[in-house]
C-alpha cells in the first residue's frame, strides 16, 4: 500500500505536531520566512496571470486559471518542509491526543505567524524593486487588495473559516501520499478550489495587502478601476481590519472542522497510541497514582 489510511494520517498528524513543537526559535523563524515567501511568490503569480484575463474570458475562468497557478505556493511549502501558520492549525490534533501542550503549540503559532509575515513582506519589497508591477499588474494588485480591505468583519471571518477548512484538509490529505507526484496532485485541486471560490487566506493576504500599500500612491491606483471609497481602505489600518477576522476565521476553520472532527473520529486509536509511545517514567508515575 503506497498511501496512509485516514487513521494512519491521524497518527502521522500527531507526530508532526510533536516534531513542530520541538523546533528551535531560529528554525521556526527560518522555515516560517520561507513559507511566507513561497506563498507570496504564488500570490504574485496569481496577480500576474489574472491581470488582463477578465475582460477576455470572464471572471469565473480567470479565477480558475489564477487559482491553478497559485497552488504552486502550498506545493513549495509542503514539499520544501517550510512552516506555514495556516497549515499548522492541524496541530491541536496532537494537543488533544497528548503529543504536545497548548503552550508549546501557541509558541509555534506565534513565531511562525511572525516569520510568515517577514517572508511575505520581503517578497513584496522584492517585487516592488523589480518594477515588473508597473502597468496592468500593479493595477490588478491594488484592485485585489482594495476588495479584501473593503470586506465587513463577518464576511472576512466566514471566508477565513471556509479557506482554512480546505487548506488544513489539504495538509491532512497530503500526509496520506507517500510520493511527491501524489502530493502534488492532492495539493492542486483543493487549493485551486479555495482561491477560485473567493475565500480568504491570512498568509496570502499578508503579501496582497502589504504590496498594495507599497504601490497605492502610484498611478496604479488610478488604473485599478475601483471606487474612491474602496481605494481609501488600502491603508495599514485596512491591513489589520482584514487580517484580524481572516486570521481568526482561519484558526476556527482549521482547528474545529479538521483537527477537532478527526480527533473525535479517531480518539481511541490516538489516545492508545499516545500511551504506548509515552515516556516509560511517565507511565510508572501514572501507574503509581
Amino acid at each position: 500500500m503506497n498511501y496512509r489510511s485516514p487513521s494512519q494520517v491521524a497518527a502521522e498528524a500527531c507526530r508532526l505536531a510533536q516534531n513542530k513543537v520541538s523546533l528551535s526559535i531560529g528554525q521556526m523563524l527560518l522555515l516560517g520566512i520561507l513559507a511566507g515567501a513561497y506563498v507570496a511568490f504564488a500570490a504574485w503569480l496569481y496577480t500576474v496571470v489574472t491581470c488582463d484575463m477578465t475582460e477576455r474570458f470572464g471572471m469565473g475562468f480567470t479565477k480558475l486559471v489564477g487559482s491553478s497557478a497559485f497552488t504552486v505556493g502550498l506545493m513549495m511549502v509542503i514539499i520544501g518542509g517550510a512552516e506555514l501558520f495556516t497549515g499548522n492549525c492541524i496541530m491541536p490534533l496532537g494537543v488533544m491526543a497528548g503529543y504536545c501542550s497548548v503552550s508549546q503549540m501557541l509558541r509555534n503559532w506565534i513565531w511562525v505567524f511572525v516569520a510568515n509575515y517577514i517572508g511575505s513582506a520581503l517578497v513584496a519589497a522584492l517585487m516592488y524593486a523589480t518594477g515588473l508591477w508597473e502597468g496592468t499588474i500593479g493595477a490588478n494588485a491594488v484592485k485585489i487588495a482594495a476588495g479584501k480591505m473593503s470586506l465587513p468583519f463577518l464576511q472576512a471571518f466566514a471566508r477565513g473559516i471556509a479557506c482554512n477548512w480546505i487548506v488544513v484538509l489539504t495538509v491532512w490529505m497530503s500526509m496520506a501520499a507517500m510520493d511527491i507526484i501524489s502530493k502534488i496532485g492532492i495539493i492542486f485541486f483543493p487549493i485551486m478550489a479555495f482561491l477560485a471560490s473567493g475565500f480568504e487566506h491570512s498568509i496570502a493576504n499578508m503579501y496582497f495587502l502589504t504590496f498594495a500599500n507599497f504601490i497605492k500612491g502610484s498611478q496604479m491606483a488610478a488604473l485599478a478601476g475601483v471606487s474612491q471609497e474602496e481605494l481609501a481602505n488600502v491603508t495599514w489600518r485596512g491591513f489589520f481590519d482584514n487580517m484580524i477576522p481572516v486570521t481568526l476565521g482561519n484558526i476556527v476553520g482549521g482547528v474545529l472542522f479538521v483537527a477537532c472532527f478527526y480527533f473525535l473520529v479517531y480518539r481511541r486509536e490516538l489516545l492508545s497510541l499516545s500511551n504506548e509511545t509515552a515516556d516509560p517514567s511517565s507511565r510508572k508515575k501514572e501507574a503509581k497514582s
